[in-house]
């Protein structure tokens, strides 16, 4: 037929492809070479070309921090939070106005040591939140409750006992360490939910790709196309997380704390920060300063507000949690979160706790190890404080 080739036509083919192969520039996958300027770096200096040292060191140092801590009393300190409070809703895009819960419980069973519920309830018009209230067997009810947020990976199946087969596991593995299962065995119910982005809550595509992938790009993206944020996003479903205990009679609502590590620690961090019917928080692996982490590490997208650093820095933040009770971990080789800077960022808070008059109310663990839950001291920490309001 005329469209088929003969195979002489195809051995001319082949030679040529064999042709353009072989005049292709050698490349070997162990190859020194690095860029454009490899031969003539002795003519220019690197760090002009370096955009991360440019904005770490250029950049961040002219950073107006309008409303950073700057009080030197309580009643100051207290002006300060309203100010920095308003400002910082603003820039993460605002909050809706609460909508009909519309919740349910999926299923219910029963452990040794607790009762675990599937629930899922409506955050906003047409946005569903996944959720499990894990509540101890032993103590009266109502229940300190403590609402529970993981950081990437598969989502809440990593901190309530779930493995990558849907199966029980008892085990306690992974960077998480079912951290929502350790909260109840320290006596409080646990309210473990997914975030926006994470496990379930992601679009087809992403979840085409794996269990741990997170759909974080896409939908934080969009969030800031919008003037908004994931942060703000993933406040919310906090905010209504709370709401929700508050229908729940076997739930102290007046005993509410927040936890979570890494994207989950950046989610206590804030929501705490505006949230007054939290307690108490206990950061994992997240407090730091932007200068050392956000800006000088490649993170996910939805760490980033956007004009932050035009008024408070991370630190900042954790600030306005005084003075309810606050926790802070973190590992000594943590490579995303460095544990100087954690330290530093520690030490301001704790300034400011001090003029509250009540420095023992924020804490810090530092541990060997690294990006990881420790929980050895927060957790009694934070079910110490829950037990005292």
């Amino acid at each position: 037929m005329a469209n088929r080739m003969t195979r002489r036509q195809l051995g001319l083919a082949a030679l040529a492809t064999a042709a353009l192969e072989s005049a292709r520039p050698a490349t070997t996958p162990n190859s020194s070479y690095t860029g454009a300027l490899d031969d003539v770096k002795n003519k220019v200096n690197m760090q002009n070309f370096d955009p991360v040292y440019w904005t770490v060191q250029e950049r961040y140092p002219t950073a107006p921090l309008r409303l950073t801590f700057r009080a030197t009393d309580k009643a100051g300190a207290e002006a300060w939070q309203q100010e920095l409070r308003a400002k910082l809703k603003e820039l993460l895009g605002g909050f809706p106005e609460p909508t009909p819960l519309s919740a349910s419980v999926l299923e219910t069973r029963n452990f040794p040591n607790y009762r675990r519920e599937k629930l899922v309830f409506e955050s906003r018009p047409g946005v569903f939140v996944l959720a499990y209230l894990l509540t101890p067997s032993n103590g009266k009810a109502p229940h300190p409750v403590v609402v529970c947020v993981p950081g990437h990976g598969r989502g809440v199946d990593d901190i309530v006992g779930i493995d990558e087969h849907g199966n029980d596991r008892t085990d306690k593995p992974g960077y998480q360490h079912d951290f929502a299962i350790q909260v109840v065995e320290h006596g409080m119910a646990a309210v473990a939910i997914e975030p926006m982005a994470f496990g379930c809550r992601r679009d087809p595509i992403t979840r085409a790709k794996g269990l741990g992938i997170t759909a974080c790009q896409p939908s934080a993206g969009s969030a800031l196309l919008l003037g908004e944020t994931m942060i703000g996003w993933r406040i919310w479903d906090v905010m209504r997380t709370i709401d929700w205990i508050e229908t729940r009679p076997d739930l102290d609502a007046k005993r509410v704390g927040c936890m979570g590590i890494s994207g989950g620690g950046t989610c206590t961090q804030f929501s705490t920060a505006l949230e007054p019917r939290i307690k108490a928080a206990f950061v994992s692996g997240y407090l730091n300063t932007f200068r050392d982490s956000i800006m000088s590490v490649s993170h996910c997208i939805d760490n980033y507000v956007p004009g932050i650093l035009n008024w408070a820095e991370n630190y900042d933040v954790a600030c306005l949690i005084a003075p309810r009770p606050f926790f802070s971990e973190g590992g000594d080789r943590d490579p995303i979160f460095p544990v100087h800077a954690t330290r530093e960022a520690f030490a301001r808070v704790k300034k400011v706790y001090g003029i509250f008059g009540v420095p023992d109310r924020a804490q810090q663990e530092i541990f060997e190890g690294v990006h990881e839950f420790h929980g050895v001291r927060g957790l009694p920490f934070l079910r110490d404080a829950l037990a005292r309001e």
